[in-house]
């Protein structure tokens, strides 16, 4: 998902996006552990790359900062 996908979406929305991510990434990991599925980790790390974007948004919102190139 896009950065500035995520930037239009609300604080509920992100939070409730980030609740699905953890539940999607435990299920990957489950499978990866299960099957050793190389093809499993390339969505692993979207998904890790997704949840760390929502999170550094919400904290921006939370701290007030919009990071030097917004």
């Amino acid at each position: 998902m896009h950065t500035r996908d995520l930037r239009e979406m609300s604080s509920d929305a992100l939070r409730g996006r980030l609740q699905q991510l953890d539940m999607d990434l435990a299920i990957e990991r489950r499978k990866i552990a299960a099957t050793g599925t190389a093809s499993k980790k390339v969505k692993v790390r979207e998904l890790r790359r997704t949840r760390a974007k929502i999170l550094t948004l919400l904290n921006e919102r939370e701290t007030g900062k919009r990071g030097a190139n917004a």
